[in-house]
């Protein structure tokens, strides 16, 4: 049997460090840069060649009939044997945007939306600006749910806003979990979005669980953007559970962005035509996860590395490094690697980084040199 490409290996550091993006373009040239959501990748070639197309004949204009969410219907029946109804789901402007729209119309201005922290950080920042309060049910030490403490804070709660694959730290919720959360919610008559931008990058082994196979009540947001790394034209599918029939009213009744007309085609094509690309990114990135392990205890033993089983930004507890709450600033100044400082993902995350995997394995080695270098 061959072996599958590395999608990581096809561009060297030079010609990364040509890119005009937030990863390489936020930090100085000098900085090794391990840390926003961007993978190191060019794109896949049919999704270049769809958007080479598109720009050459200047078909640059509002989305039009394209099979959007048909395309993501049978990825999702292929990928997880579920069937998301095409009728109940509607075309976003991006994830965020999505479940923060769904949040605003279930929650009354002011009400309380429960997350599990450590977690993305704009799980904070956009609920808050739309005038809902967060409150904070902190994960195991082992990224695990809290069950007892979701019963105790869905009682004040209308929303609960979850991470399905988990960000940061990749913990991939079993059914049981999942299905304990969705009778929390039922009995406290609390509304959950899950956002599951995550889920085509689980590892062998492992199995995701959409959250509206156990909750006919949930609201589920999808894109192929981290996938497939296509942040630079943003687009998302946002589903509704069969019982979730008023808030698609609410939902319907309100005004919302849509998603780019190129995001729409791009992920299109990537559902349909880029299966075996995305096979070889999660292969490529099944060894990187190792890969990080072994170089951290060999290099960084003080380091405790949390394996993720979904996701390529993993998570780093550097406590006992003696390097404070806030060891992405050591790195940076003394090592010149730039990784997600873990205070700014919310409780649980003082003392610890994220660190985006998907890359090469010279860079990763090169990371953590740099790590150790700052010790």
């Amino acid at each position: 049997m061959s072996e599958r490409p590395n999608p990581f290996t096809a561009l060297t550091l030079d010609q990364l460090r040509e890119r005009h993006s937030a990863k390489w373009r936020h930090y100085p040239a000098d900085v090794l840069p391990l840390w926003v959501a961007e993978m190191d990748v060019p794109l896949a070639e049919p999704i270049a060649d769809a958007l080479a197309s598109l720009a050459r004949s200047g078909d640059a204009g509002y989305p039009g009939d394209v099979p959007f969410r048909e395309a993501f219907a049978a990825f999702s029946a292929d990928s997880w044997g579920w069937d998301p109804s095409i009728a109940r789901t509607r075309e976003v402007a991006s994830v965020i945007s999505g479940y923060t729209d769904a949040l605003v119309e279930a929650v009354p201005r002011g009400g309380t939306v429960v997350v599990t922290s450590p977690v993305y950080p704009p799980f904070y920042s956009y609920l808050a600006q739309a005038g809902l309060t967060v409150v904070e049910v902190p994960l195991s030490e082992s990224l695990r749910l809290d069950l007892d403490g979701l019963d105790r804070a869905f009682a004040s709660a209308q929303g609960f806003l979850l991470c399905n694959p988990h960000n940061p730290g990749g913990t991939v919720h079993s059914r049981q979990e999942l299905a304990a959360v969705a009778a929390l919610a039922e009995r406290h008559r609390v509304q959950v979005v899950s956002d599951e931008i995550h889920a085509p990058l689980i590892y062998e082994g492992e199995r995701f669980t959409p959250y509206l196979e156990v909750d006919p009540r949930g609201i589920a947001v999808h894109a192929a953007s981290k996938g497939w790394s296509l942040a630079a034209i943003p687009a998302a599918l946002m589903t509704f559970g069969p019982d979730a029939g008023k808030a698609l009213a609410r939902y319907d009744a309100g005004k919302h962005h849509g998603p780019t007309y190129w995001g729409t085609i791009a992920q299109t094509v990537a559902y349909s035509e880029c299966r075996d690309w995305l096979a070889d990114a999660v292969a490529a990135l099944d060894a990187n996860r190792h890969l990080l392990g072994t170089l951290l205890a060999e290099r960084v033993p003080g380091a405790r590395y949390h394996l993720p089983a979904a996701t390529y930004l993993t998570w780093v507890d550097c406590r006992e490094l003696g390097l404070g709450d806030n060891p992405a600033r050591a790195f940076l100044e003394r090592g010149r690697v730039a990784f997600n400082p873990g205070h700014t993902f919310g409780t649980g995350g003082a003392g610890h980084v994220r660190v985006n995997i998907a890359t090469s394995p010279a860079i990763l080695d090169e990371a953590v040199a740099r790590m150790a270098s700052s010790l």
